[in-house]
């Protein structure tokens, strides 16, 4: 983790506007997931994506890449980045509300410092990011609550599949780092979710007969924002953003998109978290500002 910066005004805005295209897809997720299957719903995510950005790839004249290894990089990315996570949280998402989720995938910071510390020499976990990573982890007990020490129920069994999902998005950040330095992100992004689509097409095909399209004009709606505005866009934007504000700002991310998803779920699918939702969100936001550690260092500095 690179540290923070001083944001620019743009950067803030366009934070602001991820924050809101990523928060706004666990409800079209949800949304879609009453007309397609898991597996089709990440199918329509993935693929349509791909197209939007190859085209961008096409229209910015970006050299397309060449070579076994470098597709090879792609797959693995696509695989960690999206087919495990995208499809495991989609299967939680049948079962906890779309807030909830929004909430437990808070934890991927938390999980890719901890990943970052066990991969890379010079990402050592100090106190300071030890305590936000403990913080982080108290933050998911107190959310998932205490069913899970029961016994593993369907909801339990669900939202320990989101958290799995953040464990793989914290593994893809590990494997870009080490295998796709110096390629264009753009590309990077596109190739990444091409090797997604190739993945999952047969697959779906072979475990399910065939890819679920949507039956209503609200699930083609809700299929077209998350696969062309939560995925494409948000991808274009995603790097926008890192270039203005650097990858310690995109943190913030993460505090941003909850509250959006928990609003969204709450007035459109009427949904209603549990205190303990808000208590464990209140406790991961704490673990993710700490491992910012932005407001420590203002704290520290002398006065002007």
């Amino acid at each position: 983790m690179t540290p923070s910066r001083d944001i620019p005004a743009r950067a803030w805005a366009e934070l602001a506007l991820l924050a809101l295209l990523w928060g706004g897809s666990f409800l079209s997720i949800r949304v879609a997931l009453d007309e397609v299957s898991v597996l089709s719903s990440v199918c329509h995510r993935v693929g349509w994506a791909a197209l939007v950005l190859w085209a961008v790839v096409l229209l910015r004249g970006e050299a397309l890449p060449r070579g076994w290894r470098i597709w090879g990089s792609f797959a693995v990315m696509g695989l960690l980045n999206n087919v495990l996570p995208f499809t495991l949280m989609a299967w939680g998402q049948l079962t906890i509300e779309s807030g909830l989720t929004s909430i437990l995938n808070a934890f991927t910071a938390v999980a890719g410092v901890i990943v970052a510390a066990l991969v890379f020499t010079d990402e050592r976990l100090t106190a300071r990011r030890l305590t936000g990573v403990l913080l982080g982890f108290a933050g998911v007990v107190v959310t998932v609550g205490p069913a899970l020490l029961a016994g593993l129920s369907l909801r339990s069994l669900a939202q320990l599949a989101v958290l799995a999902g953040t464990l793989s998005y914290a593994f893809a950040g590990a494997w870009a780092r080490a295998r796709l330095k110096g390629v264009s992100p753009l590309v990077a992004s596109a190739g990444m979710l091409t090797g997604s689509t190739l993945m999952l097409l047969p697959l779906t095909l072979v475990l399910e007969g065939g890819i679920d399209l949507p039956s209503t004009g609200r699930g083609v709606a809700a299929i077209a924002y998350y696969a062309l505005a939560a995925t494409a866009a948000a991808y274009l934007l995603y790097y926008r953003v890192l270039a203005m504000a650097g990858a310690g700002n995109l943190l913030l991310v993460t505090l941003l998109i909850p509250p959006v998803a928990i609003t969204l779920g709450a007035v459109v699918l009427h949904e209603a978290l549990p205190p303990r939702a808000y208590a464990g969100f209140a406790l991961l936001a704490a673990g993710l500002l700490l491992l910012d550690g932005r407001l420590l260092r203002r704290r520290a500095a002398p006065p002007a």
